[in-house]
């Protein structure tokens, strides 16, 4: 299902000027505080309107201001998920996603995507008694019940900690998995864009700085001041060879090797994403031995990018997968360091924070 997105808008003092396009899935809004993230998302809900520009979602325009068409908010079919769960305090769960349908019953068997979050044994208990993760797959469920041609998320992980996020973000992976409902997620958290989102679209200052597809992206050196030198990292697509290894580490397959990370809590075959921050890769000429890090695989520089500081990011093909490392610049000219030069990338096993890895076969 295909998205486009041109507006411009202007909102007091700040100047609303954005073009994306992307093919459905999860498409992530990402940047810092005040770079018009919820400013998009309300232009396509309906709730603000552009002054001009075009919004297209799945083949609908909801508003071009050359037609002069703009749909009536409650007519645009759009479930919109808050940073707060916001439910109900006086009804049940049930009651709280029949609201948006109140002549339907309730069954987990009309739609997939509810069946995914996980709620069935919620239905009788007061929005009170739920842990904020619990709460906020129930504010999806409710979302849902207004059958919505696209899904609005603004921060929905932002109020909880992390130990609620890992709760959280597999229901919401596997409601992703199961539907085909076009996604906008709104986050400055990098570790859950890089779990959920198949497009990304960096917004700096009311611009976009950079749109495309979230591995893409991630692996261009050249966008690490987009994204931000912490956060920079490369995704792999791995398998959970072995969950339950004796000393406490799982064993998971690469398309060039093996990664050893702390224990992962799903079953064995279990196909993975994982993010390899920059910073947590060590490049070497030579294939290391006697060093204390399990993780050493063969790679291919495949570009070099030099910023304005000390550090280099330097890209890297592994078999079939990308990485990104982030040295220094004597580092690097001092290995030699060129496209097509092989090398070893080293990464620490307690490197990658559970944050970083995600998987749907253990919901």
């Amino acid at each position: 299902m295909s998205v486009s997105v041109h507006i411009k808008q202007q909102l007091g003092d700040f100047a609303l000027d954005v073009a994306f396009e992307s093919q459905g899935g999860v498409t992530a809004l990402f940047g810092p505080s005040g770079s018009g993230k919820t400013s998009v998302i309300n232009a396509i809900a309906g709730l603000s309107t552009p002054d001009a520009g075009h919004i297209r979602v799945a083949g609908r325009t909801l508003f071009d201001s050359a037609t002069g068409e703009a749909v009536a908010p409650h007519k645009r079919r759009v479930g919109y998920v808050f940073q707060e769960p916001r439910l109900f305090g006086h009804m049940s769960v049930a009651q709280n996603i029949e609201y948006g349908r109140p002549n339907l019953s309730y069954s987990t068997k009309m739609d997939p995507g509810l069946s995914a979050l996980g709620i069935e044994h919620l239905m009788d208990r007061s929005p009170r008694d739920l842990s904020g993760g619990e709460a906020q797959r129930v504010a999806i469920a409710r979302a849902l019940t207004s059958q919505p041609k696209v899904l609005l998320m603004d921060e929905p992980l932002a109020a909880l900690d992390d130990a609620r996020k890992a709760e959280f973000l597999p229901y919401l992976q596997a409601f992703v998995e199961r539907t085909n409902i076009p996604v906008f997620y709104v986050s400055h958290a990098m570790s859950e864009v890089a779990q959920l989102a198949d497009n990304l679209v960096v917004l700096r200052g009311g611009r976009v700085a950079r749109s495309g597809s979230l591995g893409e992206i991630l692996s261009d050196p050249a966008a690490i001041s987009d994204i931000g030198v912490r956060e920079a990292g490369a995704i792999m697509d791995v398998t959970l060879t072995t969950a339950d290894g004796s000393d406490g580490l799982s064993e998971l397959a690469t398309s060039a090797g093996r990664l050893f990370l702390p224990r992962v809590t799903a079953p064995d075959g279990s196909a993975m994403r994982v993010r390899i921050r920059a910073s947590d890769v060590i490049l070497s000429k030579d294939k290391p031995d006697g060093l204390s890090a399990l993780n050493i695989l063969p790679c291919t520089v495949t570009r070099v990018h030099e910023g304005q500081g000390p550090g280099v990011a330097v890209a890297l093909r592994s078999g079939d997968d990308v990485l990104m490392a982030r040295i220094t610049r004597r580092s690097a000219r001092a290995m030699g360091l060129q496209t097509g030069i092989s090398c070893y990338a080293v990464i620490k096993s307690v490197s990658v924070a559970p944050m970083d890895l995600s998987g749907r076969a253990n919901v």
